[in-house]
């Protein structure tokens, strides 16, 4: 477990967001770029999203966190928020490891948007065929 004035770092990713992550005892306070949780993410999903590594480690507000997320839209900093505190909580206590892994949280999704093709339109999307 944590000790008592000790800050655990770890960095999340998701898409091309990267979230900067500091966690240390407290009382479950969160701070992103100077704002609190909903005051940065308004939406209320995207809220519950962040908060399922301390749901699965039943650590709901133990711990303060203070973030610096940059790149991205809103689903991606969530993403990559979400996964700096999973991978924060595991480096702090290495018990908690199992449940985060089971949840599919210490994993980097790695799914990121594809490039546009010379020629063509989109990534994937072509011009009409024209047979004659």
């Amino acid at each position: 477990m944590v000790k008592a004035n000790e800050e655990v770092l770890a960095v999340g990713r998701r898409k091309s967001s990267i979230a900067r992550v500091r966690v240390k005892p407290g009382t479950g306070k969160v701070v992103v770029n100077g704002q609190s949780l909903t005051d940065y993410f308004k939406i209320e999903s995207v809220i519950g999203f962040i908060n399922q590594p301390f749901q699965a480690t039943n650590t709901v507000g133990k711990f303060d966190i203070v973030a610096n997320i940059a790149g991205g839209g809103v689903v991606g900093q969530a993403g990559a928020l979400r996964h700096g505190i999973a991978r924060a909580l595991e480096k702090g206590d290495e018990t908690l490891r199992s449940a985060l892994k089971s949840a599919g949280m210490l994993t980097r999704d790695s799914r990121v948007k594809e490039r546009k093709k010379p020629g063509q339109p989109g990534a994937r999307k072509r011009f009409q065929f024209s047979k004659r």
